[in-house]
């Protein structure tokens, strides 16, 4: 039996901290997309496209409610 790691909502937002974004620890999927997509806008992130398009190409072990997130608010900002 093979055991997989789901990208949930606290992996998701790890990996946005580990860009210096700072995000408060009890945030949703959602105001986590909505701050990155802030920093993005204000100043940049270096590896949030990178850190996007990793996340979506594993779209099929990440839970609805983080992919649906990465395409409300971060998909439109970084095409």
């Amino acid at each position: 039996m093979m055991i997989v790691e789901l990208i949930d909502g606290d992996d998701f937002r790890a990996r946005l901290v580990a860009l210096g974004i700072r995000i408060p620890e009890d945030a949703c999927p959602d105001t986590c997309a909505r701050m990155a997509r802030r920093k993005y806008l204000e100043s940049g992130v270096p590896g949030l496209e990178a850190l996007v398009h990793d996340l979506m190409e594993r779209s099929d072990i990440m839970l609805p409610s983080v992919r649906q997130a990465i395409e409300r608010f971060l998909l439109p900002e970084l095409r």
